[in-house]
């Protein structure tokens, strides 16, 4: 029932090894996205403000990897599931331990594949909190991994490459290969119409992603509105940018802006895949906290009037605050904010993930 010509070890490697790429880009970079938005204790002043566009990089590979994974998975599973259905189900200690690498691997690789998928689209229908389960799965999901490696080493080993001789025994080279080049052709498919969602010279083909580079209040797309926030409707008279330090004060709008501005082109990269640059200009934060006669390189907080939320206050590292290109922007691509980018004041620092990227400020203070 089970015995189809590419149910076999060869085929079983070659799909194999492409999933093992994916999976530790995936893995690599995940790592180093769940460290920079949450980073704890001293590891906020390590993290570096360069290059500029480093998470954009990083976490563009983590949701492309991410995606073109989906298929690598199915074409693995598919190879492989006869497997499943061996009799005597354990025939070893051995054979129990590959069992029940598998039952996790599989387990774990669906899990974090396809809420990854559901995440990129910010649908959350489960009562859990998406980024931690979604890192310790992640180690999980690595270590059943090494443990699976290591069970079928050997036979990785006798298939891996095309003329050894066990791969020689499995026969039916033609229907391997056109099996492997439609895997693949499903690969750049899945990544060619999702990419450009923050590979911007790809946007063209960019059908699926649920972000569009290009769509959006001044050319640049939001997550989180104005109206979703509570801060639809900011009275200029009355906000007041309030700067804490040794020597505290508190600025208007129109005294915000007749301090030196300037500007730099920077990258809103979320962590949800989508990236886009634009051009941002404002005054820098290193001068605000000067002002307030701390340290350049102080940590600062930064309070937002969104009313509530997880991301409502943030702090900021040392590194980002005294980086010239770290910004609390007054206007975009050359003009004033609107309401969903942060109207009247927002930050926006180089090598940072949008959701660290504070809207409508209220607060900065220097620690």
């Amino acid at each position: 029932m089970f015995r189809g010509r590419l149910h076999d070890k060869r085929t079983a490697t070659v799909i194999g090894r492409w999933l093992g790429i994916a999976v530790l880009v995936c893995f690599v970079t995940g790592v180093i996205s769940h460290y920079v938005q949450t980073p704890g204790g001293r590891l906020v002043d390590v993290l570096p403000s360069r290059p500029s566009w480093g998470y954009r990089l990083t976490q563009g590979l983590h949701i492309a990897a991410g995606i073109a994974a989906i298929p690598l998975l199915l074409a693995k599973l598919w190879t492989v599931y006869p497997r499943l259905f061996v009799w005597p189900a354990l025939r070893s200690v051995r054979h129990a331990l590959e069992r029940l690498s598998v039952a996790v691997l599989v387990a774990a690789g669906v899990f974090q594949l396809f809420t990854g998928l559901l995440n990129t689209v910010q649908w959350y229908p489960w009562p859990f909190s998406f980024v931690p389960v979604h890192f310790a799965v992640a180690w999980l999901f690595v270590g059943a991994l090494l443990v699976h490696l290591a069970v079928k080493l050997p036979e990785i080993r006798a298939h891996w490459r095309r003329r050894a001789p066990a791969t020689l025994e499995t026969g039916d080279a033609a229907d391997r290969r056109s099996f492997v080049l439609a895997v693949a052709a499903a690969v750049g498919a899945v990544t060619l119409t999702t990419v450009g969602q923050s590979f911007t010279p790809l946007r063209k083909f960019d059908l699926f992603a649920p972000r569009h580079p290009d769509h959006g209040p001044q050319g640049l797309p939001v997550n989180r509105t104005a109206a979703a926030a509570g801060t639809s409707q900011v009275d200029v008279d009355d906000w007041r940018l309030e700067v804490l330090g040794p020597r505290p004060y508190r600025l208007s709008l129109a005294e915000l802006r007749a301090l030196p501005q300037y500007e730099a082109e920077l990258p809103i990269a979320c962590v949800e895949g989508w990236s886009k640059s634009a051009r941002w200009r404002g005054v820098r934060v290193r001068d605000l906290v000067e002002r307030a006669g701390a340290p350049a390189s102080s940590r600062v907080r930064v309070t937002s009037l969104q009313e509530g939320g997880a991301y409502r206050v943030m702090e900021m590292g040392r590194r980002y605050t005294e980086d010239p290109l770290t910004l609390l922007a007054l206007e975009l691509n050359g003009e004033p904010l609107s309401p969903d980018h942060g109207f009247p004041a927002r930050v926006i620092a180089p090598n940072r993930p949008g959701v660290w990227q504070t809207k409508w400020v209220a607060k900065v203070e220097a620690l």
